[in-house]
C-alpha cells in the first residue's frame, strides 16, 4: 500500500484538529512529513470515521506512518463506549483483581485495547505507564500508574506490553525517567524533584531500566535537580544521557506534548530544545497549524541515529494474532468481577 518506512522524515509526531482532514491540513502534513501522528478524543466519532482518518493521515505523507493514541484506560482513554471497550484506571484494576491473576488481567487488558485500536488503523499505544505511584503523586497521574513498588509495576507492564504485541500494537513507555514523585500537573506547571540520584536510580528509574528493551519511550516534563537543576527532562541533555547510559534505553525517544504549560519559551524554542537535548522526536499534539509550523521548522529532519531507532521500532510491527475476542472479553470481565464476590 505504501513505500517502506525507513525514509528520513521530519522529527515530529503531529496531531490534527478534528475528525476529518481539511485540504489545508493535508497540504501542511504533506509538507511537514512527520514521522507519525497522534489522535485525541476530538478526532474520534465512530469506527468508520476513524478508519477513514487514519487512512487519510497516512495518505497525506505517502507511507505507512505510525498512528499513536493514549488508550491507557480510566480517565486517559480516547476511544470510548458505545463503539469501544471501557477500562478502569490501572491502579484501580490492580485493587480489583486477586494478586495471582493480576498479570493475566493486564495481558488481557493489553490484548483487548489492541483489538480496539488495530480495527481502526491505530498501531501504537502510549502505554505502559512505568511511573511509581507515591502517596503524594499528583491526582492527574496517580491512578494511571500500575503500582506502588518496582516489582509490581514491572510485572504489570510486561504483561500489558505482551498483550498489546499479540494484538499488533506497539508500546510507548512513559514518562521517562519517572513521573511518580511529581506533585504538580505538568499540563499546568513544572514539577521539581529533589531526591538524591541514588534514590532515583534504585526506585523511580528502576522500572524503566527493567523495560529498557522496549522500542519507544516518552519523556517527563520534570526537573530532576540531582541531574540538571535548570531544565526539565524533556529539554535536558544530562537527563537524556542518564536515560541512554544509566537506564540503558536505546529505543526511540519522544518528548511529551510540547503544548503543556510545564515548558516555557516559544514552540520553536521548545522544539529546538527537545532535539538539542538528544530526544529523537518532538510530540506536538494540539493540531494548531501555526504552532505546528513553528515546531516542524525548529525540529528539522530526523538524525541518522533517530532514523535507525525509528526503523528498529517499526520493524517490530506485526499483524494481530488470531484470537477468540468474545472469550477474552468474558475472561477479563470475570477476573475483574472477583473483587465483588
Amino acid at each position: 500500500m505504501y513505500p517502506g518506512t525507513d525514509a528520513v522524515t521530519g522529527a515530529t509526531i503531529l496531531g490534527c484538529l478534528g475528525p476529518t482532514l481539511s485540504a489545508d491540513e493535508r497540504k501542511f502534513l504533506a509538507d511537514a512529513d512527520p514521522w507519525g501522528f497522534i489522535l485525541f478524543a476530538r478526532n474520534v466519532e465512530n469506527p468508520d470515521q476513524l478508519r477513514r482518518l487514519t487512512h487519510d493521515l497516512r495518505t497525506s505523507v505517502g507511507r505507512d506512518a505510525p498512528v499513536l493514541v493514549d488508550q491507557e484506560g480510566g480517565r486517559v482513554q480516547r476511544l470510548r463506549p458505545p463503539h469501544w471497550r471501557e477500562f478502569p484506571p490501572p491502579l484501580d484494576q490492580a485493587a480489583m483483581v486477586a494478586p495471582q491473576n493480576r498479570s493475566r488481567a493486564m495481558w488481557l487488558r493489553g490484548r483487548l485495547i489492541a483489538d480496539d485500536l488495530r480495527s481502526v488503523g491505530i498501531d501504537v499505544n502510549c502505554a505502559p505507564n512505568l511511573d511509581l505511584a507515591e502517596a503524594d503523586t499528583h491526582r492527574f497521574l496517580r491512578n494511571r500508574c500500575y503500582g506502588t513498588d518496582v516489582d509490581a509495576v514491572v510485572a504489570a507492564a510486561r504483561a500489558m506490553v505482551a498483550g498489546m504485541a499479540a494484538g499488533g500494537v506497539l508500546p510507548v513507555m512513559k514518562h521517562m525517567p519517572g513521573h511518580g514523585r511529581a506533585r504538580l500537573d505538568t499540563h499546568q506547571e513544572l514539577p521539581r524533584v529533589d531526591a538524591a540520584l541514588a534514590d532515583l536510580m534504585a526506585h523511580d528509574f528502576a522500572p524503566f531500566r527493567a523495560l529498557a528493551d522496549l522500542p519507544m519511550a516518552m519523556t517527563a516534563h520534570i526537573v530532576f535537580s540531582a541531574i540538571d537543576p535548570l531544565a526539565p527532562a524533556t529539554l535536558s541533555a544530562p537527563v537524556v544521557r542518564v536515560i541512554r547510559e544509566a537506564i540503558g534505553f536505546d529505543g526511540l525517544l519522544m518528548s511529551d506534548d510540547l503544548s503543556m504549560q510545564a515548558l516555557s519559551g516559544t514552540h520553536s524554542q521548545r522544539a529546538a530544545g527537545v532535539i538539542a537535548a538528544g530526544c529523537d522526536l518532538v510530540l506536538q499534539c494540539n493540531g494548531d497549524p501555526d504552532e505546528g509550523g513553528q515546531v516542524v521548522a525548529a525540529a528539522g529532519r530526523m538524525t541518522a541515529a533517530a532514523t535507525r531507532r525509528a526503523g528498529a521500532a517499526l520493524a517490530q510491527r506485526r499483524a494481530a494474532e488470531p484470537a477468540d475476542m468474545a472469550a477474552l472479553d468474558a475472561e477479563y470481565a470475570a477476573l475483574l468481577a472477583v473483587a465483588d464476590v
